[in-house]
């Protein structure tokens, strides 16, 4: 090649890559931002394993988490029982896949839930603001001063309900929305005055209309990282009801009753102990990095592909 069409070469090179650049649309800049972002794809990977463990493993598996008689108690791992087994007769891997069945449930119908109820809240009091506003947060900020775990742990103690995950997620949902709240309002508040908002209203657009068409889906970006931190946050106040003995109940099992229940026995079986909490851990890991890598994949301000 001629020292010329190397110099054309390099000059054409920087307006196709603009080029490229202005042709993606915004979900694939987003989706390739996330995909460049090491942790958060690692734990992603390992998030659709450990979904796959807890709702497909069972099908695969011989026992699953109920008391069989045939079980010898306090085995340690074998081959027959790689993880070992209770006292009471069961099998902690078929427990560990129905633990995390459990708590994943509960975690994402927390998440679901709260960020329904919280976007809309908070959308609302955002755009509409004055005297509506400041009452919505005051009760905003009544949730938010009650500590998650202690409200949560009171009312499934009062009311018996603690038996099943659906009674449990909707306990701590009911504390767990007022976070989202606050951040949506915030976005709103920002929002609210664009021109695009003015338009709507011009054409005659009822207040209902702009929050769910409008502004709502102009909030994406924050409302997805908070739900998706806030699974995490579900999580281990889902643990640690199971723990005081508040949450889920037997016959039924989760990974916080798991460590719960193994507690007196961390140095004689570790077996019962070790693996529902490495992998609570793991979970709430690998939901965090993932939150991480919405929130730079999402964050308006990066206009460059991070390399």
């Amino acid at each position: 090649m001629s020292e010329n069409g190397m110099f054309e070469s390099a000059r054409r090179d920087p307006a196709k890559k603009a080029k490229s650049s202005a042709d993606r649309t915004q979900l694939q800049t987003v989706l390739l931002r996330f995909s460049r972002h090491r942790p958060a794809m690692i734990s992603l990977f390992v998030l659709v394993l450990i979904v796959l463990f807890a709702f497909i493993g069972p099908f695969f598996w011989m026992w699953d988490h109920t008391v069989y008689r045939e079980i010898p108690s306090n085995q340690p791992p074998s081959g027959t029982h790689p993880l070992g087994t209770s006292a009471a007769g069961h099998d902690v891997l078929g427990q560990l896949m129905r633990g995390a069945q459990q708590t994943l449930k509960v975690a994402f119908t927390v998440s679901l839930v709260s960020t329904a109820v919280g976007s809309l809240w908070g959308a609302t009091a955002g755009y509409y603001g004055g005297r509506v506003d400041a009452f919505m947060m005051r009760i905003v900020d009544i949730f938010l001063i009650v500590p998650l775990l202690v409200a949560a742990a009171a009312i499934a103690g009062n009311s018996g309900a603690g038996t099943n995950w659906t009674a449990i997620a909707l306990i701590i949902a009911i504390f767990a929305w007022a976070s989202i709240a606050r951040v949506v309002r915030g976005v709103v508040l920002s929002l609210r005055e664009q021109e695009f908002v003015e338009a709507a209203r011009a054409s005659g657009a009822s207040a209902p209309w702009i929050i769910l068409r409008h502004l709502l889906p102009n909030a994406a970006g924050p409302i997805i990282v908070a739900a998706t931190l806030l699974v995490a946050v579900a999580i281990l106040a889902e643990a640690g009801m199971s723990f005081l003995g508040l949450g889920i109940q037997l016959p039924d099992i989760s990974l916080g009753q798991m460590i719960g229940s193994a507690r007196t026995a961390v140095s004689t079986r570790p077996w019962l102990f070790y693996p529902p909490g490495v992998l609570l851990v793991l979970i709430c890991l690998t939901i965090n990095f993932i939150g991480d890598g919405l929130r730079d994949a999402l964050d308006p301000r990066q206009s460059m592909v991070r390399r």
